[in-house]
């Protein structure tokens, strides 16, 4: 179970890297105004609040990363850590901003989550 928690975490990582990606460098293109559902001048106008979040979403990926390089206890407790912090911005948003989040972001969150609590 340790390697399928790994990969599962290393997925999660990647995506919020993905995410950051997007956020901070694709927002006022077709990707990131295909993401957001905006037109031009409102991805324009929301570039800077997106960049922060393309922001955090790094930071997550970070942890995420640490963890997985980290070893134990440290690596096995950031993990746990950062795959919380994964899943209760995923429901946030999914509550907040676009359900669609739930799916993306708090699901393979939560399975991560779940992999490295198991896997122990």
């Amino acid at each position: 179970m340790g390697i399928i928690a790994g990969i599962l975490v290393a997925a999660v990582a990647l995506l919020h890297a993905y995410i950051l990606v997007l956020e901070m460098f694709l927002w006022q293109g077709p990707k990131g105004r295909e993401l957001s559902g905006f037109d031009a001048t409102m991805a324009k106008d929301t570039a800077a609040l997106a960049a922060n979040q393309g922001l955090y979403n790094g930071f997550l990926a970070a942890g995420l990363l640490w963890g997985l390089i980290a070893s134990d206890p440290v690596g096995h407790d950031a993990q746990i850590f950062f795959t919380g912090c994964v899943v209760v911005a995923g429901i946030y948003g999914g509550a907040t901003a676009n359900r669609r989040i739930w799916l993306v972001q708090a699901l393979p969150g939560a399975l991560a989550l779940a992999a490295v609590l198991i896997a122990g």
